[in-house]
Formats: C-alpha cells, structure tokens, sequence
C-alpha cells in the first residue's frame, strides 16, 4: 500500500475491503457511481444483509444502461431499490466512485495485471470536488423506474440489435413486427433517450454504455 498524505492507493477488492470495510459498517450515507454492478461488488451485501444493511441509511447510485441488459442485473437493481436505495440511471461517461458521509471517497481506477486499483481519498477538498461530479451525474440521471419502463417500452434492446445490424428500416420493422412508421418513432424516441442526434451517435453510445 502506498500513502500520501490523504490519499491512499490499494490493489483489489481484497485489500479494498480490509481498508475500508469499517467506514461502510459506520456510514450512514453512500452515494456509489458505477457502469455496472461489478465495479463495487466490495459494497453490495449478501442477500441476507441487503435488508438490514440500508436501514436507517441513505443510499444514491447512478449506473449505466448496460445493467439493464441482463435481467438478474436489472432484477437485482429493483431489489435494492425496494429496499430503500434510490437508483438511477445515466448514459453519460461517468467517474467509479464511492462517497461515504461526504468525507471519504472511493475512486476506482484501471486493470493493471488484472487487479483493479483503488484510491482512498479523506482530504475535504478533494472530495468535496468528487462530491461535485457526483452531484451534477445523479441530478442529470433518470429515476430507474421512469428509465426502465421507457426503455422496455420502446423495446430498446432490440432496436439496437436492428441498429447494429445495419438492415434497412423496412426489414428491421418487418423483424420486430410492427409498422414501418411505428418503428422509426421508436428509433425517433430511443435516440431521444440516448440523448443523440443521429442513429450512428445513438449506436456509439449505446455501445459505450454497454448496450450493444
């Protein structure tokens, strides 16, 4: 482990959670930005736990589309919402990052030799400056519930499998069984959705996202 000043740098979940393991016993508010549910996996408890666990807390995530891809992934985000957190969802790149009782944060950084790092930071400044980012990814989010209804509405997933295939729209209506029309509003809506203006930028962040 290597140390400067307020700033604390680990390699791996292991040594993550032997450090830290105590200041998420102790807070009382997590606010967690992540692109998928394996990042923290550190700070997801046991299903046993998960009730206990966020009582009397209060807990913020923001995540990627990706998640919602999988099934079990996306089943596993209502769980924790039914269980008192409060998750959303954003397309935008975001920074991996835990804040806990806004004087500690948790930044996850690259893969080196397989095993991811992590930085443990306590100076009030700087996570006052990742409380920031946080703040303005969460306040630019879509409330999961509001997201996942639309997305499955506008049958997203396939769409972007049409997208991706290159097919033209008269195939790939004929493929999802509707309309011609009917399709490209949805394309219309789910560009609209991905926050892009032209279906080449909506497959590029639909592939940043993990969608495709």
């Amino acid at each position: 482990m290597e140390k400067v000043t307020d700033v604390v740098m680990v390699r791996g979940e292991a040594e993550l959670f032997e450090r830290t393991a105590h200041l998420f016993e102790a807070a009382t508010e997590i606010s967690c930005a992540a692109r998928d549910l394996h990042t923290w996996s550190v700070a997801h408890p046991a299903a046993p736990e998960r009730e206990q666990s966020l009582r009397g807390m209060t807990v913020r995530k923001v995540y990627q589309p990706g998640v919602l891809i999988d099934p079990a992934l996306a089943e596993h985000l209502r769980t924790m919402a039914a269980g008192g957190a409060r998750i959303r969802i954003t397309e935008r790149e975001i920074n991996e990052t835990i804040i806990l009782d806004r004087r500690i944060a948790i930044v996850a950084g690259d893969h080196v030799a397989g095993v991811r790092g992590y930085t443990v930071i306590s100076s009030p400044a700087l996570v006052q400056g990742i409380e920031s980012l946080f703040e303005a990814a969460w306040h630019g989010a879509t409330d999961l519930e509001s997201y996942q209804a639309r997305f499955t509405e506008l049958g997203a997933r396939e769409i972007l499998e049409q997208l991706g295939s290159g097919c033209k729209d008269e195939t790939a209506a004929r493929a999802l069984g509707v309309s011609l029309r009917t399709y490209r509003r949805r394309v219309a809506e789910l560009m609209e959705l991905l926050g892009a203006s032209s279906r080449f930028q909506a497959g590029a962040r639909a592939r940043e996202a993990g969608l495709l």
